[in-house]
Protein backbone atom coordinates (compact mmCIF):
# COMPACT_ATOMS: atom_id res chain seq x y z
CA UNK A 1 0.00 0.00 0.00
CA UNK A 2 3.03 2.36 0.94
CA UNK A 3 4.09 1.91 -2.05
CA UNK A 4 1.23 2.39 -4.49
CA UNK A 5 0.71 5.88 -2.28
CA UNK A 6 4.50 6.94 -3.02
CA UNK A 7 3.99 5.87 -6.69
CA UNK A 8 0.81 8.38 -6.99
CA UNK A 9 2.01 11.11 -5.56
CA UNK A 10 5.39 11.05 -7.44
CA UNK A 11 4.47 12.07 -10.66
CA UNK A 12 2.03 14.87 -8.92
CA UNK A 13 4.86 16.27 -7.21
CA UNK A 14 7.33 16.18 -10.40
CA UNK A 15 5.21 18.20 -12.44
CA UNK A 16 5.74 21.07 -10.58
CA UNK A 17 9.65 20.90 -11.33
CA UNK A 18 9.70 22.37 -14.68
CA UNK A 19 12.22 24.68 -16.57
CA UNK A 20 9.33 26.85 -18.25
CA UNK A 21 9.38 30.57 -17.06
CA UNK A 22 8.16 32.34 -19.58
CA UNK A 23 5.51 33.86 -17.38
CA UNK A 24 8.12 35.13 -15.34
CA UNK A 25 9.98 36.41 -17.82
CA UNK A 26 6.99 38.10 -19.66
CA UNK A 27 5.78 39.70 -16.26
CA UNK A 28 9.44 41.24 -16.04
CA UNK A 29 9.74 42.64 -19.57
CA UNK A 30 5.89 44.51 -19.03
CA UNK A 31 7.25 45.79 -15.88
CA UNK A 32 10.42 47.14 -17.63
CA UNK A 33 8.68 48.37 -20.13
CA UNK A 34 6.18 50.30 -17.72
CA UNK A 35 8.97 51.74 -15.33
CA UNK A 36 10.69 55.16 -16.57
CA UNK A 37 14.18 55.85 -15.62
CA UNK A 38 13.62 59.47 -15.27
CA UNK A 39 13.35 60.54 -11.23
CA UNK A 40 11.65 63.93 -10.69
CA UNK A 41 13.93 66.94 -9.28
CA UNK A 42 14.35 67.59 -6.04
CA UNK A 43 12.20 70.32 -5.07
CA UNK A 44 13.78 73.71 -4.39
CA UNK A 45 14.11 75.02 -0.84
CA UNK A 46 13.46 78.48 -0.26
CA UNK A 47 15.38 81.09 1.31
CA UNK A 48 15.48 80.97 4.45
CA UNK A 49 14.24 84.62 6.32
CA UNK A 50 17.15 85.48 9.38
CA UNK A 51 15.30 87.34 11.87
CA UNK A 52 17.00 88.75 15.08
CA UNK A 53 15.91 87.93 18.24
CA UNK A 54 15.03 91.05 19.97
CA UNK A 55 14.63 90.32 23.78
CA UNK A 56 17.45 89.71 25.04
CA UNK A 57 16.97 92.25 27.44
CA UNK A 58 13.96 89.96 28.64
CA UNK A 59 14.50 86.50 30.53
CA UNK A 60 15.12 83.62 29.02
CA UNK A 61 11.87 81.01 29.25
CA UNK A 62 14.71 77.81 29.14
CA UNK A 63 16.37 79.53 32.92
CA UNK A 64 14.41 79.51 36.46
CA UNK A 65 13.91 82.75 37.75
CA UNK A 66 15.62 84.65 39.86
CA UNK A 67 14.35 84.30 43.82
CA UNK A 68 14.02 88.58 43.64
CA UNK A 69 11.51 87.65 41.01
CA UNK A 70 9.45 85.37 42.81
CA UNK A 71 9.46 87.37 45.57
CA UNK A 72 8.27 90.75 43.63
CA UNK A 73 5.39 88.55 42.31
CA UNK A 74 4.42 87.47 45.92
CA UNK A 75 4.60 91.03 47.23
CA UNK A 76 2.22 91.95 44.50
CA UNK A 77 -0.26 89.57 45.46
CA UNK A 78 0.34 89.88 49.50
CA UNK A 79 -2.47 91.67 49.77
CA UNK A 80 -5.14 89.07 48.63
CA UNK A 81 -6.78 85.97 49.72
CA UNK A 82 -4.90 82.86 49.32
CA UNK A 83 -5.05 79.48 50.71
CA UNK A 84 -1.81 77.93 52.53
CA UNK A 85 -0.23 75.71 50.22
CA UNK A 86 2.08 74.23 53.05
CA UNK A 87 -1.24 73.44 54.61
CA UNK A 88 -1.44 69.46 54.90
CA UNK A 89 -4.79 68.46 52.98
CA UNK A 90 -8.04 66.10 54.68
CA UNK A 91 -9.08 63.02 53.44
CA UNK A 92 -12.58 65.05 52.10
CA UNK A 93 -10.59 67.45 50.08
CA UNK A 94 -10.01 65.17 47.21
CA UNK A 95 -13.98 65.05 46.39
CA UNK A 96 -16.61 67.81 44.85
CA UNK A 97 -18.46 69.37 47.75
CA UNK A 98 -21.42 67.90 45.32
CA UNK A 99 -20.13 64.45 46.00
CA UNK A 100 -20.30 65.01 49.60
CA UNK A 101 -23.32 64.44 51.49
CA UNK A 102 -24.81 65.31 55.28
CA UNK A 103 -25.91 62.32 56.95
CA UNK A 104 -26.35 62.99 60.38
CA UNK A 105 -24.67 64.89 63.78
CA UNK A 106 -22.94 63.68 66.73
CA UNK A 107 -21.89 65.59 69.99
CA UNK A 108 -20.15 65.81 72.93
CA UNK A 109 -18.63 67.81 75.75
CA UNK A 110 -20.06 71.03 73.48
CA UNK A 111 -18.59 70.00 70.21
CA UNK A 112 -20.81 68.87 67.71
CA UNK A 113 -19.26 66.53 64.63
CA UNK A 114 -21.26 66.08 61.23
CA UNK A 115 -21.46 62.65 59.65
CA UNK A 116 -20.15 63.29 56.09
CA UNK A 117 -20.70 60.71 53.38
CA UNK A 118 -18.18 60.55 50.66
CA UNK A 119 -19.40 59.32 46.82
CA UNK A 120 -16.54 56.00 47.76
CA UNK A 121 -19.44 55.15 50.22
CA UNK A 122 -16.95 56.20 53.50
CA UNK A 123 -17.91 58.05 56.28
CA UNK A 124 -16.00 60.88 57.93
CA UNK A 125 -16.97 62.66 61.01
CA UNK A 126 -16.36 66.59 60.74
CA UNK A 127 -16.66 69.71 62.83
CA UNK A 128 -15.58 73.02 62.82
CA UNK A 129 -11.95 74.37 61.29
CA UNK A 130 -12.25 71.10 59.21
CA UNK A 131 -11.78 71.07 55.22
CA UNK A 132 -13.37 69.43 51.96
CA UNK A 133 -14.23 70.23 48.97
CA UNK A 134 -11.96 71.03 46.26
CA UNK A 135 -11.63 74.60 46.73
CA UNK A 136 -10.22 74.71 49.96
CA UNK A 137 -13.71 74.79 52.15
CA UNK A 138 -13.09 75.33 55.79
CA UNK A 139 -16.24 74.01 58.05
CA UNK A 140 -17.50 77.67 59.52
CA UNK A 141 -20.55 76.33 61.22
CA UNK A 142 -22.06 72.91 62.19
CA UNK A 143 -25.84 72.85 62.92
CA UNK A 144 -28.50 69.38 63.03
CA UNK A 145 -29.43 70.07 59.66
CA UNK A 146 -26.57 71.85 57.30
CA UNK A 147 -22.77 72.48 57.58
CA UNK A 148 -21.60 75.79 56.36
CA UNK A 149 -18.26 75.74 54.51
CA UNK A 150 -16.33 79.09 53.22
CA UNK A 151 -14.19 77.89 50.23
CA UNK A 152 -11.59 79.66 48.37
CA UNK A 153 -12.24 80.37 44.70
CA UNK A 154 -9.90 81.87 42.38
CA UNK A 155 -10.37 85.10 40.76
CA UNK A 156 -8.83 84.72 37.95
CA UNK A 157 -6.08 87.28 38.69
CA UNK A 158 -3.75 85.56 41.29
CA UNK A 159 -5.87 86.36 43.91
CA UNK A 160 -8.79 84.29 45.73
CA UNK A 161 -12.37 85.06 46.78
CA UNK A 162 -14.79 83.55 49.92
CA UNK A 163 -17.74 82.09 48.79
CA UNK A 164 -19.98 80.54 51.27
CA UNK A 165 -21.96 77.26 50.52
CA UNK A 166 -24.23 74.76 52.23
CA UNK A 167 -24.05 71.06 52.75
CA UNK A 168 -27.72 69.73 54.06
CA UNK A 169 -28.23 66.70 55.33
CA UNK A 170 -29.95 64.30 53.48
CA UNK A 171 -32.18 61.04 54.92
CA UNK A 172 -31.17 57.90 53.02
CA UNK A 173 -34.82 56.38 53.75
CA UNK A 174 -36.17 59.54 51.34
CA UNK A 175 -33.13 59.39 49.35
CA UNK A 176 -34.00 55.40 48.24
Amino acid sequence: MKKFLIAATLPILLTGCFNDTSDLREHIAQVQANTSNRIEPMPEVTEFDHVDYSAQTLRSPFVIPKPEAIQEKLQQMSGCLSPDPRRRKQPLEKFALSNLTMRGTLGELGVTWALVEASDQTLHRVTLGSYLGLFNGRISEVSDQAIKVIELIPDGAGCWVERETVVAITDTAAAG
